[in-house]
């Protein structure tokens, strides 16, 4: 007779994965579902990821961090506004050894996969099952989310993000880079160790010219990405295929509740999606699971894993975070979008005075960090 389970995870992405194994630990019977013929089948992952402190300690708790050539580590920012305009972060000064680390999904996924396989408590399955708690972590176009009947509030940008990676002339020395253009932002973030000279590109462009530049000659595309970074990094190389994706800003309306006498709840993308020009996606997903798996091994005894009060302190939780973060990164997006000179200007004075405020520069930092404070520093009158 098969076992039932207390807990079945719909979604096998990153997300999905880390919360099984924090699950686990408590000694629940965890179900994930796993299409390992999809997953044998699926092409390499051009994207890499910017993990904070916060994730990186979740991550290590787990045995699940790469090595150290597949998770390099930013020791410097520097955020751009064509034109005139520049904020930069040192980590030095944030009395920290990385601000964030740029992490090869590859790798990570790797290592999550080797933890699952030695891990007893979870059970790997083809198709969902019953369970006292089913978690949605299938992404931003999760079936499940629609098949319990929820609906997301979302605001398209009408901007696609295009993902390469290129190698670089000249090494990276562990600096990040953010380019907002007048009509695209564009991310360059560091890989293979600090000395190294590869990097992720992520480039945020408009509809109407991202399918042309996904088919332009890599020759051409590399001599563009060069033109946005002012050659910063010298000749580049494209060394991937290209991917793109649409660009929106997404919440669901309800995080859990129970359908059919089911219960259910959603984590990462299936609940939430933010603008990348923060690299923040990830790291709400992996807080997540974190703050679901702390309310479930918190609880009183007397709640089961389907508690609808449990459930909504988490959803309270999370949602204030995410909101949070989903407003600064629209309201970015929206700032950097508005054309002509007046509004460069007013980008270009807010910028500088950010930049010469040590003590809000170190509050966003730590924040982004995953460390931050739970209120606003007293903002320095020279801004």
């Amino acid at each position: 007779m098969t076992r039932p389970l207390d807990i079945c995870i719909r979604g096998d992405g990153i997300v999905g994965q880390v919360l099984a194994l924090l699950l686990a630990r408590e000694r629940l019977r965890v179900g994930l579902i796993c299409d390992t013929n999809a997953l044998a089948s699926r092409p390499p992952e051009i994207r890499a990821y910017a993990l904070n402190h916060q994730s990186r300690d979740l991550l290590t708790s787990l045995r699940c961090w790469p090595g150290h050539a597949q998770a390099t580590p930013v020791l410097a920012m520097q955020v751009r506004q064509a034109g005139g305009g520049e904020v930069n972060f040192d980590a030095r000064q944030q009395g920290v050894t990385a601000l964030a680390w740029i992490v090869d999904v590859a790798s990570l996924q790797t290592q999550l996969a080797d933890a699952l396989r030695f891990q007893s408590g979870i059970e790997l399955l083809p198709q969902p099952r019953d369970a006292s708690l089913t978690v949605v972590c299938e992404g931003r176009d999760s079936l499940s989310r629609r098949q319990f009947g929820v609906e997301s509030e979302v605001a398209d940008y009408a901007q696609w993000a295009i993902a390469a990676r290129v190698q670089c002339e000249l090494p990276h020395r562990g600096t990040a880079c953010q380019w907002f253009g007048a009509q695209d932002i564009t991310g360059f973030l560091p890989l293979d160790g600090e000395d190294g000279n590869s990097l992720a590109i992520v480039w945020s462009l408009d509809s109407e010219r991202y399918a042309a530049w996904m088919k332009t000659e890599p020759e051409l595309f590399v001599q563009q990405l060069q033109l946005i970074s002012e050659d910063r990094f010298g000749r580049m190389a494209l060394t991937s295929e290209r991917a793109a994706w649409p660009l929106q800003l997404a919440t669901a309306r309800r995080w859990s509740g129970v359908t059919g006498g089911a219960s259910w709840v959603l984590a990462g993308d299936a609940a939430h999606v933010v603008h990348p020009l923060a690299g923040q996606g990830l790291n709400l997903g992996l807080a997540d699971a974190q703050q679901l798996a702390q309310e479930i091994r918190g609880r009183e005894y007397w709640r089961g894993v389907n508690d609808a009060k449990l459930l909504r302190r988490y959803e309270r939780s999370r949602k204030t975070d995410v909101a949070l973060m989903g407003a600064a990164t629209d309201g970015l997006q929206r700032l950097f979008s508005r054309s002509g000179p007046a509004w460069q200007g007013v980008r270009q004075w807010g910028m500088s005075g950010f930049d010469n405020s040590a003590m809000l520069k170190r509050w966003v930092a730590s924040r982004a960090m995953g460390s931050a404070d739970s209120e606003l520093p007293t903002v320095n009158k020279t801004i």
